[in-house]
């Protein structure tokens, strides 16, 4: 089967909820032996989403942090998958200030180029896949959010050159795109009912997108189906961005 995943090794960077905790459970059904990371210190110290982490391993890792993934170790030795779904946004104009704005650059950018890196032998050893989860927020302007904007677009065009500068150690590098997928961290739109009806009139489809349906694409890209795909990064939006 090309999507049974059984004796393979996943790794979730910023696998402790939303996108990543999907796509680190749908690997997981499909037979995967998966690890996630998160911000927090343990599993426990994530309350009552602790119960949805118990089938995996974890092991805390802020990349707001500079320097941080390289004191981190990796769970495998060697990878077949690695998801980096780590992000940061902030609101309310924040990104306007120089500290916020290189905060969110940092995590959302820079820490995808120092895990790539960290990861790489692993993912070498086992001619493995890499995906990095960016957002449609790269590929248009987002009026209160430049550092967002401008790093996810910098993560779509990294998909690119890493797919390039790697296709030659039999690693695949490819992305994924969301649009407005039911998070914690879209909770700022989805929560507010008026916000919520406006944006879901600019989706042709008319609802948002779930977790699930942006893993469905990583187990894709990381199958032999997409064995021919290279730098490419997916667009997961109900079509949003087609106008």
């Amino acid at each position: 089967m090309d999507l049974d995943f059984t004796e393979k090794r996943v790794l979730v960077i910023g696998g402790s909820s939303g996108i990543g905790l999907a796509c680190a459970q749908e690997f997981a059904r499909r037979g995967a032996t998966v690890a996630i990371t998160g911000t927090r210190a343990n599993k426990a110290a994530y309350g009552d989403g602790a119960s949805a982490l118990e089938p995996f391993e974890f092991s805390s890792l802020n990349l707001a942090t500079p320097g941080a993934i390289d004191q981190w170790t990796a769970p495998f030795e060697a990878v077949d998958v690695a998801i980096l779904s780590q992000g940061a946004v902030e609101y309310r104009r924040k990104e306007f200030e120089a500290d916020t704005f290189r905060h969110v650059v940092e995590v959302n950018l820079t820490s995808l180029m120092a895990c790539a890196q960290k990861l790489a032998p692993a993912l070498e050893a086992r001619a493995g896949s890499l995906i990095i989860i960016s957002s449609v927020g790269g590929l248009r302007a987002t009026r209160g959010n430049p550092a967002y904007s401008a790093s996810k677009a910098g993560a779509i065009h990294l998909t690119r050159t890493l797919g390039d500068a790697w296709a030659g150690r039999a690693i695949r590098v490819n992305g994924i795109a969301p649009g407005l997928i039911a998070t914690k961290m879209t909770a700022v739109t989805t929560s507010d009912p008026d916000r919520l009806q406006e944006r879901l009139r600019g989706i042709p489809l008319k609802r948002l997108g779930l977790p699930k349906e942006v893993a469905g694409v990583a187990l894709f890209l990381a199958s032999p189906l997409a064995s021919y795909i290279v730098g490419e990064t997916i667009v997961v939006d109900g079509g949003r961005t087609l106008s």
